[in-house]
């Protein structure tokens, strides 16, 4: 199955009222369950990080250094990010050499990685074309939803 058409199912199921769904075809079968609400017993951890948060900024305010450093986090240029969790690789073998380095320019559609998921290996497409300047995972790494993976210029 695509994994745009199984994004979207997921995306689907989770903004809807429906708690599982199952549809097979031709190359597969697919079932998506909608996990339960967290229980009462996770949200009692909540309060104490919220009367921790403020105590934070102040720290900061107090030594006024710390503050340049939170600035470089948003690198310029496009993010990657990874679609769904799992394990990143480079390249399609263990020996193989890397779908692409830095400084390698790259085209819309190419692939850029492999994240397994579920001992499946999703090729990832670049989803801008241009030169990559960074690199934000390394081999072999877990990966989650959302996650920086590379920066495009």
């Amino acid at each position: 199955m695509d994994l745009r058409k199984l994004k979207t199912l997921i995306d689907l199921v989770s903004e809807s009222n429906i708690s599982e769904l199952e549809i097979t075809e031709a190359d597969g079968k697919v079932r998506i369950v909608k996990s339960e609400p967290a229980p009462a017993v996770h949200s009692m951890p909540m309060p104490t990080v919220a009367i921790a948060a403020p105590a934070m900024p102040a720290l900061p305010a107090a030594g006024a250094a710390p503050a340049p450093a939170a600035e470089p986090a948003a690198p310029a240029g496009h993010t990657v990010k990874s679609p769904m969790v799992g394990t990143f690789y480079r390249s399609a073998n263990p020996g193989a050499k890397a779908f692409v380095e830095v400084g390698s320019a790259i085209k819309e559609g190419e692939p850029i990685c492999i994240i397994e998921a579920m001992k499946i290996m999703n090729e990832i497409e670049a989803d801008k074309s241009g030169t990559v300047t960074r690199i934000l995972c390394e081999n072999g790494q877990a990966v989650e939803f959302g996650q920086p993976l590379f920066i495009i210029e």
